[in-house]
């Protein structure tokens, strides 16, 4: 092989693939990236044995051919370096890299031993513009659980109907949902797709709306945006029917500004931490919520206003679990939606369905 190739290009792509590098490999040729260089373009493949990313950069191809380098080596060494690079393999399995007065020889890993990445071709499409898929899932992300006893709950739920899409996920004291409206095409689709693969893809989606493709079939997904793809296996299993979580009805609902109750959480947050169980407490009364915390060595409330319909209610939560959904609110109201100081708490945004968060309460004993 023989190309030369941008370093800013060369980097952005390594960046890309080698997300899918394992930390601790189970062969040693999985920790190497491969390089598929032919027709103008150069393709830099990794995987881990499950999870596989691809992307495409231009180059300029003397010689074709295929190689396999040390993937981390590789994008250390290509980020310290500026301008047109030049990467030329040998005869004795050693790849000259050359940029300005720049020189370097690393020797190539075993290509024949790389896996063939499997590509779900044929299946169920599912498109959604890159934007909106990274903002769904990181609007779920914190919900993942990471009990690997609990090896679905460790995925994300992805379901389809012909008008919606919905991602899910849940760890057993929180719930987040995030949908998308459209035409999707398909009568009805359940799969879980590993929190690690969501993670990644959120961390590669653009922020444009160019569209992101998924195919999912026989078990795996393929996922197509810009120049890059993204193939996986998915979790099998029946996913926790989450509807039967959610209370069909309310007995106290509250609208409140999202910005006043996030400084307020943060404010009583500082307190809960030092207490035994990082407890905040929220009262709803007349047209205000007062948001409390105690510890030993101090204690502190805020009362913010709240339009309020139904019964008066005192419930505590773990603080960190209730912030780890404020902020992931993007709307300026939302409501509350609470039965008692034992049930379910449900957050939605005050005009759209685009999410629902769940999260339980703390029983406490006074």
């Amino acid at each position: 092989m023989h190309c030369t190739v941008n370093a800013t290009s060369l980097t952005d792509g390594l960046n890309i693939v080698t997300r899918a590098l394992a930390a601790r490999a189970a062969r040693e040729i999985l920790n190497g990236v491969l390089l598929d260089a032919r027709e103008g373009e150069i393709t830099l493949s990794c995987t881990d044995g499950s999870l596989s990313i691809q992307t495409t950069i231009p180059a300029e191809i003397q010689a074709e051919g295929r190689l396999v380098l040390p993937g981390r080596l590789l994008t250390e060494m290509v980020r310290k370096l500026m301008g047109d690079i030049t990467l030329k393999s040998n005869e004795s399995g050693r790849v000259s890299i050359q940029c300005l007065s720049y020189r370097a020889n690393i020797a190539a890993m075993n290509e024949a031993e790389f896996p063939d990445i499997t590509e779900t071709v044929d299946g169920t499409v599912i498109t959604l513009p890159q934007n909106q898929l990274k903002r769904m899932i990181s609007g779920v992300m914190f919900a993942i659980a990471t009990d690997e006893n609990r090896q679905l709950l460790t995925g994300t739920l992805l379901e389809v109907s012909p008008v919606e899409a919905r991602l899910v996920a849940l760890d057993g004291f929180r719930l987040a949902l995030q949908v998308a409206q459209g035409e999707f095409g398909t009568e009805g689709m359940r799969v879980v797709i590993p929190g690690r693969v969501m993670n990644e893809m959120s961390r590669i989606l653009s922020d444009e709306e160019e569209p992101c493709a998924m195919t999912f079939d026989n078990g795996h997904m393929t996922a197509v945006f810009g120049q890059t793809k993204l193939s996986t296996v998915l979790l099998m299993g029946d996913y926790i029917d989450y509807q039967r979580i959610l209370p069909a009805s309310f007995t106290t609902e509250a609208k409140v500004s999202r910005e006043d109750t996030m400084t307020a959480i943060d404010r009583m947050s500082l307190i809960a931490r030092e207490g035994k169980n990082n407890l905040i407490r929220l009262k709803f009364a007349g047209q205000s919520l007062t948001i409390t915390s105690n510890a030993e060595i101090s204690d502190a409330q805020q009362e913010i206003s709240a339009d309020i319909v139904g019964a008066d209610l005192e419930i505590a939560f773990n603080a960190k679990y209730l912030n780890d959904i404020i902020r992931n609110v993007t709307d300026d109201e939302m409501i509350i939606k609470l039965n008692s100081n034992v049930s379910p708490c449900v957050i939605v945004p005050a005009e759209s369905r685009d999410y629902l968060f769940l999260v339980l309460p703390v029983r406490t004993f006074q």
